[in-house]
């Protein structure tokens, strides 16, 4: 089941967010929307990306949103080596495996098992080489290859349902497409939770591929 991520709100703070949206200045990950099928769903080509990522076991997944969070936002400000602190930047990523959704697509896992997952893109320009070392080893910085993504945006709700709903309706506007999934959808906020729901930018994608 995919669960919405805790946004600190230090970090949201800093980021310059407001009760209307984080957008304004916040950078994101560059793309090119490819086309648009479906109803509001757009293809979508990212440009690699470095990730800072951090995941949770499902034994330990009581508080998992936040405290990913938590680990991550430490990271970026300045909980690393050099202590340099990172731009925010948005969407923040957050995917849990579906069990609740009925899987009409294989199964890509970036992380085996049942595990909740978060990641924070960092800034265009960093490598895995450039970038901090994290202090806390429960954060892994790892490389995204370019790739192509479904993505459907909504906005109101970022609950457990309102995900789940939509992740549902992305994977069958892409049956009548020449898309095709591979993996599980994630979920990406663009903004704080105090967010009016009518001005929050959620989206559910998924990696694709073509017939």
């Amino acid at each position: 089941m995919l669960r919405h991520a805790a946004i600190a709100v230090g970090a949201l703070v800093s980021a310059g967010c407001s009760v209307v949206g984080v957008r304004a200045g916040t950078p994101q990950p560059s793309y090119d929307v490819l086309s648009r099928v479906g109803a509001g769903v757009e293809i979508r080509r990212y440009a690699p990306r470095l990730a800072a990522e951090v995941a949770i076991p499902e034994q330990q997944m009581g508080s998992s949103e936040g405290r990913a969070f938590q680990r991550l936002a430490g990271y970026i400000f300045g909980g690393n080596r050099s202590r340099d602190s990172i731009a925010m930047t948005s969407p923040v990523e957050a995917s849990r495996p579906s069990r609740q959704i009925a899987m009409t697509a294989p199964v890509e896992s970036a992380i085996a098992g049942d595990t909740y997952r978060m990641r924070f893109f960092l800034p265009d320009g960093y490598t895995l080489a450039s970038a901090p070392v994290p202090n806390d080893r429960g954060v892994t910085l790892i490389e995204l290859d370019a790739e192509i993504m479904a993505v459907l945006r909504f906005s109101g709700s970022r609950s457990d349902a309102a995900v789940a709903e939509r992740s549902r309706e992305l994977l069958l506007e892409l049956q009548a497409t020449g898309w095709r999934p591979r993996g599980e959808p994630v979920a990406y906020f663009y903004d704080p939770p105090w967010t009016l729901p009518a001005a929050r930018r959620n989206e559910v994608a998924v990696a694709v591929t073509a017939d």
